[in-house]
C-alpha cells in the first residue's frame, strides 16, 4: 500500500489514537501556548478526518461474508493512520482552527499585508477623516498578541506609567489604552519609522495634519479610493518618547468631540472598543472585537505584574 506523505514536523498520532495524550498537551500549553494550540488544531483535524472516513466507508461498503471483528479493527486502524497522515497539511482544516485558537488564547503573529521589508503598512483613514485623526490598519490579521508572552508582558510593563498618566486625563482605564497601543503596533513589533530608520514612537497611528508643529514620519500606506486600494505616502506624528505618544493620544481622545462617546463609555472594555469603532477610528469592521480580545490579554498580563 502506498503511504501518504506525512506533514512536515507532524507529531505522533496523539488524540486520534490515544485520549491520554490530552495530559501532555495540557502540560505543553503552560510553556508553549502557540505550539500547544498548533498541535490541538492538528489533532482535532485528525479526529475529524477519521470520523469522515468512517462515515464514507459505512455509506459505500456493503457487508460481506468475510467481515468480522478482525477486519473491522483493521479498517479502523487504516482510517486512523490515513487521518493522522493527512492532518496538519498546508491549506487544511487545522490552519483555520489554529487561527481561531490563537485569537482565543491571545497568541499569534499579527502581521499586515503589503508591507515593504516585512513591516506592516498602515492603511487609509475613513473617507473625510479629519486631519490629525488616527490612520487605521486595513482589515487584516490584527489585534492578536505576540507569539511569546514575554514580549507582551514587557510591553505592558514598559507603558504602564505613561498609560496611568493618560488615564488621569481621560478617565479611560490604563489597561485599555495599553491594549490599543499593543493592537496598533503588534505589541511593539510594528512601528512607524523615520527616514533614518529611527522609531517615531507613534503608538496609536495618529496622522500629522496641517496644524501639527512637531516632527513628522512619512510612510507608504494604503488608501482606499472608491473602494480600490492605492499606495500613497502619508505623514504621521513623531514623538521623542512613547510617553509623549500616550500624552498626545490622551489629548486627542479627551478634546475631540468626535470621541466624546469613547470617553463617556470608556469605563468598560466593550464601551471603549465599540465607541472607537463607531467614531470611525478603524476601517476594519472587526476592530472592536479584535481590540476586545487584546484588552482581555492585557488585563491578564497586568494581573501577573501586580
Amino acid at each position: 500500500m502506498t503511504t501518504l506523505p506525512r506533514a512536515s514536523g507532524a507529531a505522533p498520532a496523539g488524540l486520534a489514537a490515544d485520549a491520554r495524550s490530552l495530559d501532555s498537551l495540557r502540560g505543553r500549553a503552560a510553556s508553549d501556548p502557540r505550539g500547544a494550540a498548533k498541535e490541538v488544531a492538528r489533532q482535532f483535524e485528525a479526529l475529524f478526518m477519521q470520523e469522515m472516513l468512517k462515515s464514507m466507508r459505512q455509506a459505500t461498503q456493503a457487508s460481506g461474508l468475510l467481515d468480522n471483528e478482525g477486519t473491522q479493527l483493521g479498517t479502523e486502524l487504516l482510517d486512523q493512520q490515513l487521518a493522522t497522515q493527512m492532518s496538519g497539511l498546508p491549506g487544511g482544516l487545522s490552519g483555520a482552527l489554529l487561527r481561531q485558537l490563537e485569537r482565543g488564547l491571545g497568541v499569534g503573529t499579527d502581521t499586515l499585508p503589503g508591507a515593504a521589508g516585512g513591516r506592516g503598512a498602515l492603511a487609509a483613514p475613513l473617507p473625510g477623516q479629519a486631519a490629525g485623526a488616527p490612520a487605521r490598519s486595513a482589515p487584516a490579521q490584527a489585534g492578536a498578541a505576540v507569539g511569546r508572552g514575554g514580549q507582551a508582558q514587557e510591553f505592558v510593563a514598559a507603558h504602564h506609567e505613561a498609560a496611568r498618566e493618560a488615564e488621569a486625563v481621560t478617565g479611560i482605564p490604563a489597561a485599555f489604552m495599553i491594549a490599543q497601543a499593543a493592537h496598533e503596533t503588534g505589541w511593539g513589533r510594528r512601528d512607524i519609522r523615520m527616514a533614518d530608520g529611527s522609531p517615531s514612537h507613534n503608538l496609536f497611528g495618529i496622522k500629522a495634519g496641517p496644524n501639527w508643529k512637531g516632527p513628522v514620519a512619512q510612510v507608504l500606506t494604503t488608501e482606499y479610493f472608491s473602494g480600490q486600494p492605492r499606495q500613497v505616502v502619508q505623514r504621521f506624528r513623531a514623538y521623542a518618547s512613547p510617553q509623549e505618544s500616550f500624552a498626545d493620544y490622551a489629548r486627542l481622545i479627551k478634546n475631540s468631540p468626535r470621541y466624546a462617546n469613547v470617553v463617556a463609555n470608556g469605563g468598560s472594555a466593550q464601551g471603549f472598543a465599540q465607541g472607537l469603532q463607531r467614531a470611525g477610528y478603524a476601517t476594519d469592521p472587526a476592530y472592536a472585537e479584535k481590540l476586545g480580545r487584546v484588552i482581555d490579554t492585557t488585563l491578564r498580563l497586568q494581573r501577573t505584574l501586580t
